[in-house]
């Protein structure tokens, strides 16, 4: 893998904004990306090591029904919605502090993970788990600016793949890890929460001393900088369908943790295999995450981003029929999930990059990231209350139903508009 030399910044490309200009060297993905892509890596070991074992520690350790479990999953998943516009926002101001408000949230949520071994309510576990996802609504659109601008437009769906299979690499190795300590510790789930908090702080530390901060492009005399960015941004078109469809397909999108549990009820899976189920989804998405960003930049990112849909439409409809559970559904339910996030993570914020300038990168990110979390929020509530009441598999179809609807939607929005101005994806 050939690296950007970290004392350079990137250049102009052409027009069309998939080839850097002749005559340059070409790189893989610069060393900032690979910087962030670290971050990343360490940060999922600490975080997924939570995620794997917090359902069942909610279900079967503390007793929660599913209602109960769904309004904190909706918090963990939806909170974030709630202040990524404050740290999109401010991470634009003062020519770009994109680095200390990222640090800001990964600091945050480093914080949060040893409380978990004080909380044991509903209220106090909701309050942790809010904050844990308040760090990550505040680092997740400042670091996804840091990698768009670190790269060249063409090359922007390459880049968020290689950075998607570090951090995903990081969500492969915390359910083994969670995994060994529950076997090995006698209290597992506390022992689980004492590493995980040990290992965020280490990300913490990885950023503030090998993440280069970024300088944004000057802005010229004649465009002074918009004292209203977030209006600007929604001004634009493509960034109010971008956010439209995110929002619909996210309403849609039943959140890792009740899809789990939906698998794990489906084969009558033990608790003590339970945190390894998401390591299907994490490998599936590790290895496809670089090749469908490559796809992505060539093809079409809007169209890799709907196929990424459809695959998680597959995958609810195997859960819902009548098959044989067998572990050969496991597998092919968590590949077809991995291949979701690879075709759907990345790609979507290179979309959003490509529509907005420099300037208001980490604004638009938000944006778009906003109504999509604020709609996982909402369907971590709906679906709670669902399964509650019609059980897990009449939930399930009600949402593949939802799902393909949306799809159908989503894909007469994102069509290029016959007199819109050239984009350089289609």
């Amino acid at each position: 893998m050939y690296l950007a030399d970290s004392r350079t910044t990137p250049q102009p490309s052409d027009t069309a904004g998939r080839h850097p200009l002749p005559g340059r060297r070409a790189v893989l993905v610069p060393g900032a990306v690979l910087a962030l892509g670290s971050v990343s890596l360490i940060t999922d070991v600490s975080s997924e090591m939570v995620t794997a074992v917090l359902p069942l520690y909610l279900v079967a350790g503390l007793g929660l029904s599913p209602l109960d479990f769904g309004l904190l999953d909706g918090v963990y998943n939806g909170v974030s919605a709630l202040v990524r516009l404050i740290g999109g926002r401010v991470s634009d101001r003062g020519g770009g502090s994109h680095k200390a408000v990222a640090a800001v949230g990964y600091g945050l949520s480093a914080l949060c993970k040893p409380l978990l071994l004080l909380a044991h309510s509903v209220p106090l576990i909701g309050a942790v788990l809010a904050a844990d996802r308040t760090g990550k609504g505040l680092r997740t659109a400042p670091r996804d600016a840091m990698i768009s601008l670190a790269c060249e437009p063409g090359s922007r769906g390459r880049a968020f793949g290689v950075h998607r299979a570090m951090d995903t690499a990081g969500a492969l190795l915390g359910p083994l890890v969670a995994f060994v300590i529950l076997r090995a510790a006698a209290d597992g789930y506390d022992a689980v929460f004492t590493v995980s908090g040990c290992i965020a702080a280490l990300g913490v530390l990885v950023l503030l001393l090998f993440v280069p901060g970024h300088r944004a492009a000057p802005v010229p005399a004649e465009a002074p900088a918009d004292r209203a960015p977030l209006r600007a941004v929604l001004r634009r078109p493509t960034v109010r369908r971008l956010t439209g469809c995110a929002a619909l397909l996210g309403l849609t999108t039943v959140s890792d943790s009740f899809l789990y549990l939906t698998l794990q009820r489906r084969l009558d899976l033990s608790e003590t295999w339970f945190p390894l189920l998401p390591l299907g989804t994490a490998a599936a998405f590790l290895l496809l995450a670089v090749p469908f960003g490559a796809i992505a930049d060539r093809l079409g990112r809007r169209r890799l981003f709907l196929c990424g849909h459809l695959a998680l439409l597959t995958a609810y409809g195997l859960l819902v029929a009548p098959l044989g559970d067998s572990t050969a559904l496991a597998f092919v339910v968590l590949a077809l999930h991995g291949s979701f996030y690879a075709a759907t993570d990345g790609v979507l914020a290179a979309v959003t990059a490509d529509a907005v300038p420099a300037t208001v990168r980490g604004t638009g990110l938000a944006v778009v990231q906003t109504g999509q979390a604020a709609a996982r929020f909402v369907c971590s509530i709906a679906f709670g209350v669902a399964w509650a009441t019609w059980g897990d598999r009449a939930a399930l179809a009600v949402a593949a139903t939802g799902l393909t609807v949306s799809v159908a939607v989503s894909a007469l929005l994102l069509r290029p508009s016959p007199d819109a101005s050239p984009e350089p994806v289609r």
